[in-house]
């Protein structure tokens, strides 16, 4: 083997390992514990427009259907 094919095999193999250790990168991000507290918090409220804009119609859709029953027993 020549030394050209030689190194252009070791070329391919080290970016082959490039490739591999870009997929495998994690990027850490670091916060506060008063942060992180307030982010869990967060998560428990519903905060999207779109969202809270579906609830209320459908919130004013039951309101109108509660309207028209009647409870009784039909036996």
């Amino acid at each position: 083997m020549t030394n050209t094919a030689r190194r252009n095999m070791t070329d391919d193999r080290s970016e082959d390992l490039s490739y591999e250790n870009a997929g495998g990168m994690r990027s850490t991000v670091t916060i506060s514990l008063k942060e992180y507290d307030k982010l869990r918090e967060q998560q428990r409220y519903i905060t999207d427009r779109d969202l809270i804009n579906c609830i209320d119609k459908i919130e004013e859709l039951v309101r109108a259907l509660r309207k028209h029953i009647v409870r009784s027993d039909f036996e």
